[in-house]
């Protein structure tokens, strides 16, 4: 019975339109006032213990790193590189989306900021060469979600806290994945731009590729002193984002002089503001789980699941089903947070890594990013293009299934997602 006001209360909640953070915790708290077994304070001790985490500081650090990039106008340049490189393909733009959110993703780590950031430079450049809306709207948006897949990555954190498993070996675990994701999205650029006859958008020229990497160089070191800190063992995950916020604080400010005051400002009140909300989602999600867990909800989850059959590939297919229902109605951190506690046990039951069901999981999510009713990715999109919300998701629907083609090669084959971390960790 308890379960069931926990669910019942929360959904009530999220229907009336309460935040997510609000509604964990208000429908935590609902359930253990029914209980009555514990104190009502227990709430405020779990929240805050959620929330006590060492590798939780990298969130508004990463945050803020992408942020200044952003804000530093080094989207343009790491744009610029992207075109030269593989502009001259035809349907080039389109392969300078996904090219460029490869180069941003190793900065950011959030598939909104990349949507945010680079969306409106790329979805303007396309529509003014001559490239329809949709087309233009669709690439953008499945680009993006390859952001929280190849390191570092916002969700992968969270994932690692909520698992108790290596940052470092999730960062790694993902790499492969999202070059996947690239190779799948550039085919399927090409079969558009053959089928609609897009043109190739400049020739392959050896000095502007030079030119334009000479200008994006230092920009395109920031995955670099992230990815190699952690690699080499000269940072930890948390100490990465603090070396890559220092970092792009040097590149805007000192090196190409287009950080500001007034920008910093703007950039450091964004940054308190994503943070605080991504902090109050998992302090709610900690007390949510909590109760999950004393009530016996992820054992007997588990133990229904085995009854229904003991297949890995059935029970596999299943998770990932849930998982994107989930991620249809539900934001990407809340989602983590409240189904790793449960998903977990039962695919470490079967024998899954847990870092390669992390990554299984943070993809899943991500393209639950471009689905309605609660696709953030085209919310921005929308807002950023000022393309309506429903054109957004009908143009996107066609690149959902190279993602779902990789999605299910990295669940089957986990050697994708884990041959890198085994050559580097183990």
């Amino acid at each position: 019975m308890v379960i069931t006001v926990l669910f019942v209360s929360l959904l009530i909640m999220i229907i009336l339109g309460f935040p997510v953070a609000f509604a964990l915790a208000g429908a935590s708290l609902l359930a253990i006032m029914f209980d009555g077994q514990v104190p009502e304070l227990v709430v405020l001790h779990r929240m805050v213990g959620g929330m006590d985490s060492f590798p939780l500081l990298s969130i508004p650090f990463f945050v803020l790193a992408g942020a200044l990039m952003n804000s530093s106008g080094i989207t343009h340049r790491i744009f610029d590189f992207a075109n030269a490189l593989v502009g001259w393909m035809r349907g080039g733009l389109g392969h300078v989306n996904i090219c460029a959110s490869i180069m941003f993703s190793g900065m950011s780590g959030a598939a909104v900021a990349d949507a945010g950031g680079l969306g409106a430079i790329e979805v303007k450049a396309m529509r003014k060469k001559g490239y329809d809306a949709g087309f233009s709207v669709g690439v953008t948006a499945a680009s993006s979600t390859i952001g929280p897949i190849i390191p570092p990555s916002l969700p992968m954190i969270i994932y690692g806290v909520m698992a108790s498993a290596s940052i470092g070996q999730l960062f790694a675990a993902g790499f492969i994945p999202g070059l996947l994701m690239a190779i799948a999205l550039m085919v399927m650029v090409a079969y558009y731009s053959k089928k609609r006859n897009y043109p190739k958008d400049a020739g392959f020229s050896v000095p502007r590729l030079g030119s334009t990497f000479k200008r994006a160089f230092l920009s395109l070191m920031t995955p670099v002193i992230i990815i190699g800190g952690i690699l080499f063992g000269i940072f930890t995950a948390t100490e990465a984002a603090i070396a890559a916020t220092v970092y792009a604080l040097i590149l805007g400010s000192l090196v190409y002089r287009s950080l500001n005051w007034q920008k910093l400002v703007k950039v450091s009140m964004e940054t308190i503001e994503t943070s605080s909300i991504i902090l109050l989602i998992i302090a709610g999600a900690a007390i949510f789980s909590w109760v999950l867990t004393s009530q016996r909800v992820t054992e007997d989850f588990t133990a229904w699941m085995l009854t229904i059959t003991d297949n890995k590939i059935v029970i596999l297919l299943l998770m990932t089903l849930i998982l994107f229902v989930v991620g249809c109605f539900m934001e990407t951190i809340a989602a983590i947070t409240i189904l790793t506690p449960v998903l977990l046990p039962i695919a470490v039951g079967l024998g899954i890594d847990p870092v390669h069901f992390g990554v299984v999981m943070v993809l899943n999510l991500m393209i639950g990013l471009l689905t309605p009713p609660v696709g953030m990715v085209l919310y921005v999109l929308s807002r950023v293009t000022k393309v309506p919300f429903e054109d957004c998701t009908k143009a996107t629907i066609p690149f959902l299934i190279p993602l779902v083609v990789v999605l299910m090669l990295v669940t089957f084959i986990p050697e994708l997602s884990m041959w890198l971390p085994t050559l580097l960790y183990r």
